[in-house]
């Protein structure tokens, strides 16, 4: 995939990202009423620590929640070993 706006990155994007994390719908969720029950987003890092620590931001309570609220997606740590 392509980055938009290139210029605007700190530091070029590595060549080989193979540490990922799935994001998906959790059962019953109303939004996959509009996106489909298999919609799912990928995430590609170099590292595994650039993956768990942007997991660990993706999968908290965002600042903007009421009390009670919860995430309602589902993520899957993966990775895209080579030559498999």
């Amino acid at each position: 995939m392509n980055i938009s706006n290139e210029h605007n990155l700190n530091h070029p994007m590595p060549a080989d990202r193979p540490y990922g994390v799935r994001i998906g719908l959790k059962a019953g969720d109303p939004f996959a009423k509009l996106v489909g029950d298999d919609w799912q987003k990928l995430h590609w890092f170099a590292t595994e620590r650039e993956r768990d620590d942007a997991l660990a931001d993706m999968s908290s309570r965002y600042p903007t929640f009421r009390i009670g609220d919860e995430p309602s997606l589902r993520f899957e740590k993966i990775e895209r070993l080579a030559g498999r």
